[in-house]
């Protein structure tokens, strides 16, 4: 299908302005015209022009006088002064007024394609720049969102969708599992992003506080409070709140919340004078708050009014592909941070992290990695998984784990001895049946390792470590 022609509105009283450029160049542009001023201005609006060539002399509205009602539209096509001798003040008025150039009458058809060219040229650069900067905003959002699996990809979809509505946002999921990310990736790819982002955590004050910390307070509201004082909704005006551990929020202080999202106003503690406020309101909890309405610990109206849209975040163990990319993402940041050079994980260490149950999620991950980078030994994952209470796999020796703990611990009596532990025994059960499916996929795919990580749907790095790990070597 050939591309369209680009269309130029002629804006000239002098009609064979118009038919010269028809004539000479209408094979490489679609020109419309209009007779005067009046009548430019309404087909900018009915025609949609991606470039104006405008007359400065008209009689009627001039030229300048039609340039300043453009520069009043939202979005105005470019424009190109044509001018005749004798009139450089209106050159310069109209340069200043934003006109991308000018050209002198009488001029030939070689010369004013030029001009039309190298604008159009400005333009798309200035339109890629636009689309440049576009994608270094919202791989900005995700700096710190980690992860390719299925489940993660779902949840950026979620997001870039909703990120630059006005929509209440309810982000559920584990303790550790990135709700705030999540939050500072809505707010960091919506049109606030500029904006204040401010966060609270409701568990984390006191309850007698809590509403003066988010509403603020009037001078005497109570003792101490010798001067007035903004909340947290007042300081994120224009920008985005997020209310962590929602679910801990008082009883009391919900129906002033309820207000807040219904009418975006609320009265300071101790005040008399209603407060508006524009806040696109984020929140996130770990707690079941369906069953908090059940036990009247949280109001209804106010959890459907929260549930515009939710999100729900995967735990670590529902995406263990990610784990690579996660502790490769964290050895970089603390090797930076603490002047450190480790390097990556074995093999052996990275199939332990692969089969643990992740309790704590991505925050029990990094607090791993960081102990491990400080320390310079891996070997220490073994101990801290082992305190938490799970067997890494494909290890050559068996571990005990403490007693009590769960997950399957192994007597040191049945060492070199067949494991009666479910959990060891699934899990070589699972490493063999993941070993044979890879194995096939490379051979499928003739050794594309990328090709066979899109058909495993894992990430290519993930598909590396498995590869080291099994010790599968190409034939090739």
């Amino acid at each position: 299908m050939a591309k369209p022609k680009t269309k130029i509105l002629v804006i000239d009283d002098d009609p064979k302005v118009a038919w010269i450029l028809k004539e000479g160049l209408e094979s490489k542009f679609n020109f419309v015209s209009a007779r005067d001023g009046i009548e430019g201005l309404q087909m900018v609006s009915t025609e949609k022009p991606n470039l104006i060539l405008l007359d400065i002399k008209m009689p009627g509205m001039n030229g300048i006088e039609v340039l300043e009602k453009l520069n009043k539209m939202e979005k105005r096509p470019d424009v190109i002064m044509v001018s005749g001798q004798g009139d450089t003040n209106s050159v310069v008025d109209s340069i200043k007024l934003g006109a991308a150039e000018f050209i002198n009458k009488p001029f030939d058809l070689q010369e004013i394609e030029i001009h039309i060219n190298s604008v159009l040229e400005r333009n798309t650069l200035k339109q890629e720049v636009e689309e440049l900067k576009s994608e270094l905003e919202i791989k900005s959002g995700w700096s710190n969102f980690i992860g390719d699996s299925q489940a993660m990809q779902k949840v950026k979809d979620i997001i870039e969708q909703v990120s630059d509505s006005e929509l209440t946002v309810l982000i559920r999921g584990e303790s550790g599992t990135g709700k705030e990310i999540a939050a500072r990736s809505l707010h960091q790819l919506s049109s606030r992003s500029d904006k204040p982002f401010v966060k609270v955590n409701c568990a984390a004050i006191p309850r007698d506080l809590l509403e003066a910390e988010l509403f603020g307070y009037n001078k005497g509201a109570f003792t101490g409070a010798h001067r007035d004082k903004q909340g947290r909704f007042e300081l994120a005006h224009t920008g985005t709140m997020f209310l962590d551990e929602i679910g801990d929020m008082p009883l009391e202080l919900q129906s002033k919340l309820l207000q807040v999202l219904e009418q975006q106003e609320f009265v300071r503690v101790g005040g008399n004078n209603t407060i508006h406020v524009d806040t696109r309101i984020i929140c996130a909890t770990n707690r079941n708050l369906e069953q908090g309405i059940v036990d009247k610990s949280f109001r209804d109206d106010l959890f459907y009014r929260l549930n515009e849209i939710t999100l729900l975040l995967p735990s670590l163990r529902e995406r263990p592909e990610d784990i690579a990319l996660l502790a490769d993402y964290f050895i970089e940041k603390y090797n930076k941070l603490y002047g450190k050079e480790f390097q990556a994980l074995s093999g052996d260490i990275m199939s332990a992290l692969t089969i643990f149950s992740w309790p704590g999620n991505v925050r029990q991950l990094e607090n791993m990695i960081k102990q491990v980078v400080v320390r310079g030994d891996e070997s220490i994952i073994n101990d801290l998984i082992n305190s938490a209470g799970a067997i890494p796999a494909n290890t050559s020796q068996p571990v005990a784990v403490g007693a009590g703990v769960g997950y399957g611990a192994v007597s040191p009596y049945f060492e070199g001895e067949q494991t009666f532990s479910l959990k060891k025994r699934i899990g070589k059960t699972v490493a063999e049946e993941e070993k044979r499916l890879i194995s096939e996929v490379l051979t499928r795919t003739n050794w594309n390792r990328r090709r066979a990580a899109e058909m495993l749907e894992i990430s290519y790095r993930s598909l590396l470590y498995k590869i080291k790990d099994y010790n599968l070597n190409s034939v090739k």
